[in-house]
């Protein structure tokens, strides 16, 4: 099962979270409907390349992330979408396209799109295109302290 690092981390961290399984899924918005989860809840994981260094930014399914924001607000020369070639490697047991954005499992910083923080929950796949994980937002904040941006 791909999300097992995830999932170790998370018990292990004491935090309540449901596993829910979907129909086969590969967009953001298409993974909430087949899941049931409201759209502003849904986060969307996307791998950015900030100066030459990979960082996760998290926007609701429905958002595009808007580069030159996250480019002023990261402190970064350059900010554009990785790549899949750039990260293959970086997320090990996770589907492309599917991975969680737990950065700090990663080595990676995470940015937030506030708009996800004013929301209780927090709904992301789990790794796979088939499962996503539902959960606190401030448990996911607590694990790992993203920046929030306006993006």
């Amino acid at each position: 099962m791909p999300m097992t690092r995830l999932e170790e981390f998370l018990n292990k961290n004491g935090v309540a979270h449901q596993v829910i399984p979907h129909p086969l899924a590969f967009t953001a918005t298409s993974v909430a409907g087949a899941a049931h989860i409201r759209g502003k809840e849904m986060a969307k994981t996307v791998v950015v390349n900030l100066d030459g260094h990979l960082a996760i930014a998290v926007v609701p399914a429905d958002r595009k992330v808007d580069l030159e924001r996250l480019r002023q607000a990261a402190g970064a020369v350059s900010a554009e979408l990785a790549d899949e070639r750039e990260f293959s490697g970086d997320f090990p047991g996770c589907e492309p396209g599917a991975m969680p954005p737990f950065g700090n499992l990663f080595g990676m910083p995470v940015y937030v799109e506030p708009h996800l923080a004013a929301d209780p929950e927090i709904a992301f796949n789990a790794g796979s295109h088939t499962e996503l994980i539902r959960m606190a937002y401030k448990d996911f904040e607590r694990l790992t302290h993203p920046k929030l941006v306006d993006m």
